[in-house]
């Protein structure tokens, strides 16, 4: 199963799995991909335990024995492994942004300030917040402008900007030392260059697991640059 990041999609995950065997499942968290959420707690008040709840659910659905989350999602399978170690075979965790700490604060004022854009239905300061969210070299690429955009016009008329000031500052965890008894093969993927998801957040999640294993990119941008690698990576990972 494939879980995408926040104010992400299905197909931001979709291409991550296109060399997997077997059955994948792809699904948008609450108030993602169009849909009301299914529960009467305001989005100011969700935390990642409500997203591993969910996530789970859709493992257990599914029957799915192996997960890969990006970021947001990376954050939710964070905590359905700290209840549940022995969920999945294998688990692979793209740009995980945080662990047991909060963001860097600049982060944070930058996330908030797409949230008060989206309250002002400024789609245009949108699209430039969310090109700004990406690493420094990929944010003049067309692709990312053009992406920028489209997440821009997605993300009106959704509950985006209070499910950004929820998770702005949580970390998923209150406490590494839970993950000590996860023992399955954990594939942390991380990317130099990266504000939003530093490289040395990949680091300790992946010294956090007894079997984890880091894979670092180079600056660039794993959903832009380096796709085709890291997409290779993951399959070989989850296929082995």
């Amino acid at each position: 199963m494939f879980a995408h990041g926040l104010a992400g999609s299905i197909a931001e995950t979709r291409p991550f799995g296109s060399g997997v065997r077997g059955t994948r499942a792809f699904f948008h968290f609450r108030g993602h991909g169009g849909a009301l959420p299914a529960t009467k707690t305001p989005p100011e008040r969700w935390r990642h335990a409500d997203l591993a709840a969910e996530l789970r659910m859709v493992a257990d659905d599914t029957e799915a024995t192996r997960a890969a989350g990006l970021s947001l999602g990376a954050g939710a399978i964070l905590r359905l492994l700290a209840d549940t170690p022995d969920r999945f075979e294998r688990v692979v965790l793209l740009l995980p942004a945080s662990l047991d700490t909060p963001r860097p604060d600049s982060v944070v004022a930058r996330m908030h300030a797409a949230a008060d854009l989206v309250d002002r239905r400024d789609h245009d300061g949108l699209a430039r917040a969310l090109r700004d969210l990406q690493p420094e070299v990929a944010r003049s690429r067309p692709d990312v402008v053009a992406w920028s955009r489209e997440r821009a016009q997605a993300l009106a008329g959704t509950p985006f900007a209070q499910i950004v000031r929820a998770f702005s500052r949580q970390p998923p965890l209150t406490d590494r030392k839970v993950l000590a008894r996860c023992v399955v093969p954990v594939l942390v993927i991380g990317q130099a260059g990266d504000e939003a998801h530093p490289a040395e957040v990949a680091r300790e999640v992946a010294a956090a697991f007894p079997r984890g294993e880091l894979s670092l990119f180079p600056p660039g941008g794993l959903l832009w640059a380096h796709r085709q690698q890291v997409r290779e990576r993951i399959t070989a990972f989850l296929n082995g």
